[in-house]
């Protein structure tokens, strides 16, 4: 079924169902043509049958009276040519009542203007009629059946058919071998967009043998993912070189600290300058922690959509271990841990990472909710995440930038909530590298975080 999603989806595919069905129109328009083309040349072949015929009894009437033209009709009838189309006369007075002729009933047609149109015949065929007036008291009506052209059209049409499902199968093969020659093309530029490493950068960069619009394409996505490899490659340098740079001298400042407070002398130590000199090596402390969050960040959302360097990786193991870690931490804080988690439930990751997700939001679910309440971990199949708690939740206000850089939801009473806002942040940019989506999901109580695969749209 996916794959004939994909098929469907495919531009190829339309491409390909477009032809065909122009294709198909084309023959059915021709054949329409070709239909009313025959029937059309067979009414004028018959309207200049009826004409030369009437104006052969004309002649006759004009030659020999109305005596040698009742001759002649009988014997038109008499022999009549199998390879035409049957005629019929009505001779008739001013009254219509017929004097010659194997019509007995006048049709209706107007003699004097030597109206012409189409009959039906006592028989109940169809025949092509033109009257005119011989004389005051006398008019002539000669009618040409119309031949049979079942068996021609069905036979034209039949033709049409076979044509027409040649031409479909020939534009459908042509199609199908063009589109996947192209879609061959195509797709090194998509593996190249999945998976840029050198090999798919090279394949672009060497283009094809075939100089057109999508070859021109591929060495442009070929430089364009170069230039991005360079840029995130000297970001990333950049990057580690400004913490790097940032990190160390506050390490240094970190030990400085350290030895001062160890200088001072014991009584000393209790003093209000020990106490600062503890706050100060707190806020070292917090400001590498936030330092390394933005970089993990950073690093993350750099790698967002890269599948290079994802492995399969057992989530139901992972939370059953980070369950156990916490399970005892839960008993000393006074929180009731629960369970749920399915057997068997893997996704394609780095499990580093994915324990930090965890993680993240375990830690701030035990952080918020206060003693005596409940932590819930679930783990389903799809895979899909859930971990919800029974404290005070996120303020309404706070709900729409809970995920964002430096957001912290307001303070509750007698709770911890201290912190650089930087975990959840930390978490979306996790979840987005895996091709997962991390929401907030209204509850009747407490937070409620789910972590489930990308909706595609």
């Amino acid at each position: 079924m996916a794959r004939l999603v994909e098929i469907h989806r495919s531009i190829f595919a339309q491409l390909i169902a477009w032809a065909i069905l122009i294709a198909a129109m084309i023959t059915f328009g021709l054949w329409l043509l070709t239909d009313a083309t025959i029937q059309r040349t067979n009414r004028i072949a018959l309207e200049r049958a009826v004409d030369v015929d009437l104006a052969g009894m004309v002649d006759i009437f004009a030659s020999g009276g109305a005596v040698e033209l009742s001759n002649r009709l009988n014997d038109r009838l008499a022999l009549q040519p199998r390879d035409a189309n049957p005629a019929h006369y009505i001779l008739a007075d001013a009254r219509g009542a017929a004097l010659a002729g194997d019509l007995r009933t006048w049709p209706g047609l107007h003699a004097g203007i030597s109206e012409t149109r189409d009959i039906a015949l006592p028989s109940g065929q169809r025949a092509l009629a033109r009257a005119t007036q011989l004389g005051p008291d006398l008019r002539l009506l000669v009618a040409h059946e119309y031949r049979d052209l079942g068996l021609l059209l069905r036979q034209v049409a039949l033709a049409f058919l076979a044509g027409g499902l040649l031409a479909v199968a020939a534009v459908a093969l042509a199609g199908c071998l063009a589109a996947r020659r192209l879609a061959g093309r195509i797709e090194r530029i998509n593996a190249a967009f999945r998976h840029p490493d050198d090999d798919a950068l090279a394949q672009l960069a060497n283009g094809s043998k075939d100089r057109d619009e999508i070859d021109e394409l591929t060495r442009h996505s070929g430089d364009a993912l170069s230039r991005l490899r360079r840029l995130a490659s000297a970001q990333r340098e950049t990057t580690d070189q400004v913490a790097h740079e940032m990190r160390t001298p506050l390490m240094h400042l970190d030990n400085r600290l350290v030895r001062a407070l160890a200088a001072l002398p014991g009584k000393a130590r209790d003093s209000e300058i020990a106490a600062r000199i503890t706050d100060a090596r707190q806020e070292i402390r917090s400001i590498i922690r936030m330092l390394e969050s933005l970089l993990d960040i950073a690093a993350s959302q750099a790698r967002r959509g890269d599948r290079h360097g994802l492995s399969p990786v057992d989530l139901s193991a992972l939370a059953e271990r980070l369950a156990e870690l916490y399970a005892d931490s839960a008993e000393e804080s006074g929180h009731r841990f629960e369970l749920a988690i399915a057997p068997g439930v893997t996704v394609e990751g780095e499990e580093m990472q994915l324990t930090r997700l965890i993680t993240n939001l375990l830690d701030n679910a035990f952080k918020f909710v206060p003693p005596g309440g409940t932590v819930r971990l679930e783990l389903e199949r799809g895979p899909r995440l859930t971990i919800r708690d029974d404290g005070p939740g996120v303020p309404a206000q706070d709900r729409d930038r809970i995920f964002d850089k430096f957001s912290r939801a307001a303070n509750h009473d007698g709770l911890d909530a201290s912190g650089a806002g930087l975990g959840l942040a930390l978490c979306r940019a996790i979840a987005q590298r895996h091709h997962l989506e991390i929401r907030l999901v209204p509850s009747e109580k407490g937070a409620c975080f789910t972590i489930a695969p990308e909706s595609k749209s």
